[in-house]
């Protein structure tokens, strides 16, 4: 696979689980390079809107993979973040709180509040051309909400947002399920549940790379900003963020691997058990988005 991909070769062009003139409409939109055109006409002079969603069970899974399984993914220009040819994939799911336009304030009320699911690798540093910082590349992203995908994909480059058939993250009596079915859609599938333990310790496989738990969630968890692949070769998308974890709030998680389900996992054949954690809240903020050459 060539490293310089559109969201079309990623697998990243929106099909939705549903059928019907409207939704084939919407799909259309999503997919459109004359919607993307003029999107980027508007926010080349009307400065970034900033979001915010008070966010709560931000539940992360951690694989180490070899280096090579992902290392296509990467555009030229970009240098995978790797340990002795070794890497990490990270899934993130979690539910958004009233997610919408932080300047809003109370009125955000009104806004919607998603389930979502991130899905990424670390990149060793940021793009030359942009600020500095802890940054990964998403790969896939879903919403359980139509409107919210069908939003993003026409008001931003940064996340080509799928729709599941099904979305299911819930917790309760401290388990976490989550269910992410495709049905004929175009997002990725997963079924697991975890729930939590009192170790915070580290596996022998992440052992090899951090030296504490702390050291561990601190990498996975503490990112500045985002890249993604947007239509358009050699061009892509910079979000900053904003997130004011509180580590001391994180708490471990085990996966059950009774019913576990995950596609993507089983291809890149993860050379670890997963290190997972919940987040129980965060404030999340989304304060820049642009495109960057390569």
């Amino acid at each position: 696979m060539p490293k310089e991909q559109t969201l079309d070769k990623l697998g990243n062009r929106f099909i939705s689980p549903r059928r019907g003139p409207i939704i084939g409409m919407t799909a259309a939109i999503s997919n459109s390079k004359i919607v993307a055109r003029c999107r980027r006409v508007f926010t080349s002079i009307f400065p970034f809107l900033k979001l915010r969603s008070d966010v709560t069970n931000v539940v992360y899974m951690n694989w180490i993979v070899e280096s090579e399984r992902v290392r296509h993914f990467v555009p030229n220009g970009l240098e995978l973040w790797e340990e002795n040819g070794k890497t990490i994939f990270t899934i993130l799911t979690y539910r958004h709180g009233n997610f919408g336009p932080s300047f809003l304030g109370p009125i955000r009320r009104l806004f919607f509040s998603p389930i979502q699911s991130n899905w990424r690798l670390y990149l060793k540093s940021a793009p030359p051309q942009v600020p500095q910082g802890s940054t990964v590349l998403f790969l896939k992203n879903s919403m359980s909400s139509h409107l919210y995908a069908l939003g993003t994909r026409v008001l931003s480059d940064v996340l080509a947002t799928h729709l599941p058939q099904k979305f299911v993250h819930t917790h309760q009596e401290g388990i976490f399920t989550t269910i992410i079915s495709p049905g004929k859609g175009s997002a990725p599938k997963l079924n697991c549940v975890s729930h939590g333990k009192k170790e915070k310790k580290l596996n022998s496989q992440f052992s090899e790379i951090f030296d504490s738990w702390n050291n561990a969630i601190e990498f996975l968890s503490f990112q500045d900003a985002a890249v993604s692949y947007t239509d358009r070769d050699s061009i892509f998308a910079f979000s900053e963020i904003e997130l004011p974890i509180d580590i001391s709030t994180i708490q471990p998680l085990e996966l059950q691997s009774d019913g576990f389900e995950c596609p993507m996992i089983d291809e890149f054949s993860p050379l670890s058990e997963p290190l997972c954690f919940v987040i129980p809240n965060v404030c999340f903020l989304a304060t820049s988005e642009k495109l960057i050459k390569l």
